[in-house]
């Protein structure tokens, strides 16, 4: 949907939710992919599988094609975690990481309620644990530090794809 197209990732509590906010917010397109594009399937294969597991939370490959074949839009900021993006990294000019610290992570998702991920026990251990290896989320990425304010978060990742833009000219 963009001329330039930009993944935002991170584990669960580091901010993906509220960074595509404060860009829609600011006018940006952003979308929400673990609402829009999300579904439960199998990554390789992309069949869809019965229950919710982490492992099993990927996006529709071709919906994120379209999207970013469309050239509607000058950017577009795709936010949220899937575990099946080596099927489509390729396709954006950058990936941003949001990094946060353990504590920080820990008292985020002592907000969240039981009935949404991270809420329960063994989600916020295997949250941790996925913190600590850093083996769910891309490796290339741009670090973001997402401890800090909302606001100064979505400042930097503008700052930087934009300083992206300049270096493709």
């Amino acid at each position: 949907m963009g001329i330039r197209n930009y993944l935002i990732e991170g584990v669960s509590g580091s901010g993906k939710t509220s960074v595509c906010k404060e860009l829609q917010r600011r006018g940006y397109h952003a979308i929400h992919g673990d609402r829009e594009l999300a579904y439960q399937g199998e990554p390789e294969t992309g069949t869809r599988t019965d229950g919710v597991t982490h492992e099993h939370h990927i996006w529709h490959v071709d919906k994120v094609k379209a999207l970013v074949a469309n050239q509607d839009e000058a950017v577009t900021f795709f936010c949220g975690g899937s575990r099946n993006f080596p099927k489509f990294i390729d396709l954006f000019d950058g990936v941003f990481v949001l990094e946060v610290d353990l504590d920080t992570l820990n008292r985020r998702l002592d907000e969240r309620p039981e009935n949404e991920w991270g809420g329960k026990k063994p989600e916020r251990e295997l949250i941790a644990r996925l913190h600590q290896t850093k083996e769910d989320i891309p490796k290339n990425g741009i670090i973001i530090d997402a401890t800090a304010p909302i606001t100064h978060v979505v400042d930097e990742i503008v700052r930087q794809s934009e300083a992206n833009k300049r270096q493709r000219q």
